[in-house]
């Protein structure tokens, strides 16, 4: 784990002094350079600060156009990123590509839509309340995930929708150095849908090098009646095979539930959680009309027990549910994943991700 030296800060050393020095990147501060902030004299402010003039808010957002990739973060190490805010105009956030590149690498290290990153996947607010991620009122999604790059950082966001959209954004770090034990984050999404029969859904495949898997989430649509998650989640280690070394007990289990979220129907059935490390943060139920299928949103995260690798892992998961005669049903359902750890660089080529439409939520 990373020593301390300006990175890490908890209740325990918050105390402490250091030398890192405190950054912050936003519409007000595209460089993030010390007293370069609320200097602009245009922006999506603008017209609101015509009668007060530099310094009231003239540039609290950005605007990207349609088919277009905005820049974040564009900054050299040695440092960490501690803190990510952002909120959308719309609610489209498939079409919202999210990628973060570490120290030069032309591949990205995150790349996933933005909604899917934060724990919400269906398009929809859910609030989420756990240690690194939360998500807040109306659509205030906030990541503490601690993110150490030694040379070079940079997050982009691609607007894959046919109209402009508004970002409001906010990422803080600290220039600092960085130990030796650090490892970069990473984040990859993955969807089935609809799982074929009797297959199962990889949260994750392909990672080379020495690392920790430290969170997955989830958003799950069921496309038959009864109980889902009957199926295990699988961590293949170090060249596992056919066999993992790490096999979950059932679905709801593994996001540290038990019975099938289910607290009768005189409570409501299915009952929504979020904790600091597991939630099932969303539970969207069908209307009798349209929205006909029963979608959830869940999240796990390793941060007290991660699952170590020092070559390579691979993570699955079943859909099972219930037939005929006390029998399991291998479902198809719509699964989207988002996969989170850390490993040494590089980072390996990810799959190439789905277009806007294989991406839609309908």
């Amino acid at each position: 784990m990373c020593a301390f030296d300006g990175l890490g800060l908890h209740l325990g050393n918050l105390s402490r002094l250091s030398h890192a020095r405190s950054r912050s990147l936003s519409a007000e501060n595209f460089t993030g350079e010390k007293g370069k902030g609320a200097m602009a004299s245009d922006g999506t402010g603008a017209k609101c600060a015509r009668d007060l003039g530099p310094g009231w808010k003239i540039s609290p957002s950005v605007r990207i156009p349609a088919g277009e990739t905005f820049t974040v973060a564009d900054v050299d190490g040695p440092g960490a990123i501690q803190q990510i805010w952002m909120t959308p105009n719309n609610c489209n956030w498939r079409c919202m590509i999210l990628r973060i590149y570490w120290d030069g690498q032309e591949q990205p290290s995150v790349e996933c839509p933005l909604g899917d990153f934060f724990a919400c996947g269906w398009g929809e607010y859910a609030q989420v309340s756990s240690l690194p991620v939360c998500v807040n009122p109306a659509r205030a999604f906030n990541c503490y995930w601690e993110m150490p790059f030694r040379k070079h950082c940079r997050i982009t966001l691609a607007n894959r929708l046919e109209e402009d959209m508004v970002l409001y954004y906010q990422v803080n770090y600290t220039l600092t150095d960085v130990p030796g034990d650090c490892a970069y984050f990473h984040a990859q999404f993955r969807r089935s849908n609809p799982l074929p029969y009797r297959e199962v859904h990889t949260i994750l495949d392909g990672v080379s090098g020495w690392g920790h898997y430290v969170g997955t989430c989830m958003a799950w649509q069921v496309n038959n009646r009864g109980w889902w998650g009957e199926g295990e989640i699988k961590f293949y280690l170090d060249g596992d095979a056919e066999y993992p070394t790490i096999c979950g007990t059932g679905t709801e289990d593994y996001f540290c539930g038990s019975y099938n979220f289910d607290v009768g129907a005189e409570n409501g059935g299915y009952r929504e959680f979020t904790t600091p490390y597991a939630g099932l943060a969303q539970v969207i139920r069908p209307d009798g009309l349209y929205k006909s299928q029963q979608r959830f949103g869940l999240y796990r995260w390793h941060v007290m027990d991660p699952v170590r690798f020092e070559k390579d892992v691979r993570v699955t998961i079943q859909a099972l549910g219930w037939r005929s005669g006390g029998r399991y049903l291998p479902l198809q359902d719509d699964i989207s994943s988002v996969a989170f750890w850390y490993q040494a660089l590089p980072t390996a080529p990810f799959p190439e991700l789905p277009g806007k439409d294989f991406l839609e939520i309908v």
